[in-house]
């Protein structure tokens, strides 16, 4: 294996999040290998010639960057650390390259972020990306989440950023975070898998109903008096983490988690910008998330929505068991109704954070 002083590290996924992680990494002397998905050409095309990564507009510090029909070309080139950061929807794909080319347990680093249902439980991504190497490969290859309020520009700018590593081997975790930390990249550890986890794909999810706030202003403009719609959108932000800590506690994580950098401070960059909180302001408009998709949002993955449409039957499910508690999740039943059913958006305010008096 080719060593450098402080290991190699394989990036799988060229989009921002996974090419903006090898910031931190090669200036903690690591050789970074930044590899492209079958969705990745123009950017490996770009980044191999020396230019700017095309959306993060930074070059990066790579020592190699090509496409994933060539993942691992040679023993020379095996890495420390992979890294993954594919969308959600490319898990799968994801699940079946790395398997062709792994031939030992190499630690994962997971920036994807996503649920999935499985009959009537949730789970979340680490696990199904090791379940699912665990059946091709006859081996558990560890995997240690990343989540937390980090947006990729920023990152590739080395803005001050502070993140969660968590897996069930706190010790892994903590190695693989000590590998990766710099004065302006610095990751924190916990336990909490399933909370973490949770809130890093609920968080696109409610940045949705967050932004629809956006909207409603630009519907409805301000008041005589120049006031604006702060207040629907902390008491939307709010009811958000509340109804966050309702599942993320069905499906055994803390609530604690709910309230820290996973769930608090990923929602709030989240609401920052994007697409989910550019979806939710088409709805405040007024627009069924038929017509916001396609008219403004054509074209657009929204992950927030995906995860909304993939969820419903078991959220629905386990609200009829009685297992989550519909009357405490009024902005998830409507978002459901928006993204599931068709219907307009309509927050019904007397019912969050308790019924009004």
């Amino acid at each position: 294996m080719q060593q450098t002083a402080n290991g190699r590290l394989l990036i799988v996924g060229a989009g921002v999040m996974g090419a903006a992680m090898a910031m931190p990494a090669a200036d903690r002397g690591m050789a970074v290998d930044l590899i492209g998905t079958p969705l990745d050409g123009a950017i490996i095309a770009a980044v191999a010639a020396g230019l700017p990564h095309p959306q993060l507009k930074v070059v990066l510090p790579v020592a190699s960057a090509r496409m994933s029909s060539d993942l691992i070309p040679t023993p020379a080139a095996d890495p420390d650390v992979i890294l993954l950061g594919v969308s959600s929807a490319g898990i799968e794909w994801a699940i079946e390259a790395l398997a062709l080319h792994l031939n030992r347990p190499t630690p994962i680093l997971m920036i994807t972020k996503g649920l999935r249902a499985k009959g009537d439980k949730l789970q979340v991504l680490p696990q199904v990306l090791a379940d699912g190497l665990q059946d091709k490969l006859g081996i558990r290859v560890p995997v240690v989440g990343i989540a937390g309020p980090c947006i990729a520009g920023e990152l590739a700018a080395r803005r001050q950023t502070g993140v969660l590593y968590t897996s069930d081997d706190p010790a892994l975790s903590h190695r693989l975070a000590k590998m990766l930390a710099t004065p302006y990249y610095q990751p924190r550890v916990t336990g909490d898998l399933v909370g973490v986890e949770a809130c890093a794909a609920l968080k696109n999810f409610f940045a949705i109903a967050v932004g629809s706030a956006a909207g409603q202003l630009e519907r409805y403009g301000p008041a005589a008096n120049g006031a604006q719609l702060h207040n629907p959108a902390a008491v939307l932000f709010a009811q958000a983490l509340a109804e966050m800590a309702e599942i993320v506690a069905h499906m055994g994580g803390s609530a604690e988690t709910v309230l820290g950098l996973a769930g608090a401070g990923d929602l709030y960059v989240t609401c920052q910008a994007g697409r989910n909180s550019r979806l939710g302001r088409q709805l405040g408009l007024g627009r069924t998330f038929g017509e916001a998709m396609a008219g403004a949002m054509k074209g657009e993955t929204v992950e927030g929505a995906e995860l909304g449409q993939a969820l419903a039957p078991t959220l629905r499910a386990l609200m009829t068991a009685g297992r989550l508690d519909a009357a405490r999740m009024p902005v998830t039943c409507a978002l459901l109704e928006s993204l599931v059913d068709g219907r307009p958006f309509n927050v019904p305010w007397d019912k969050l954070q308790g019924p009004s008096l």
